[in-house]
């Protein structure tokens, strides 16, 4: 079978709807991953396989990298008085944006270039670019000194194997 990055780019940019259709199925069964982008950009990195992630997005910009067990969908509503749809439409996600774990992203919103959700986060409403966003729909400015959660030049094993040892000798000092 082929690896969760071959079964991606076949889903998301094969002409052929076969394949895209089984390799979707394949992503579904092995990752517990579905996606429905209209517009995805090649360099989009799904952290672990993309794990537990649920995308439908109207757009996913260059850049950005997403965790496991994300949610990015739609937040619809029929209005019965009406008789009408509200709120439809998907998230645009800007360029460089981390959505970290087990956040949600969703309605017809737009994620600002440059910006980190955070663990958890539930985002209903749109977000500047430069920001961290957390909690429920709270944001406030990202740090440009910083790059939190995840970077291109990540920490090696031997680095975060010495921090782990450190917390659990401060864990027995207690």
């Amino acid at each position: 079978m082929p690896d969760f990055k071959t079964l991606l780019q076949i889903t998301c940019f094969s002409t052929d709807t076969a394949a895209q259709r089984l390799a979707a199925e394949q992503l579904q069964s092995h990752y517990n991953f579905e996606i429905n982008c209209l517009h995805l950009d090649p360099s989009v990195q799904f952290a672990h396989n993309g794990k537990g992630c649920t995308i439908a997005a109207s757009m996913i910009s260059e850049g950005v990298v997403i965790f496991q067990n994300v949610t990015i969908g739609a937040n619809q509503t029929y209005n019965h008085t009406s008789h009408e749809w509200e709120h439809l439409g998907n998230p645009v996600i800007g360029k460089n944006v981390i959505i970290a774990d087990g956040a949600k992203v969703v309605g017809p919103i737009i994620i600002g270039d440059n910006t980190l959700i955070g663990t958890g986060a539930i985002i209903t409403k749109d977000i500047p670019a430069n920001s961290i966003a957390y909690g429920v729909n709270k944001f406030k400015p990202r740090d440009p000194n910083y790059s939190p959660v995840f970077y291109k030049d990540m920490p090696h094993a031997p680095e975060i194997i010495a921090a782990c040892e450190d917390v659990v000798a401060r864990y027995q000092r207690q």
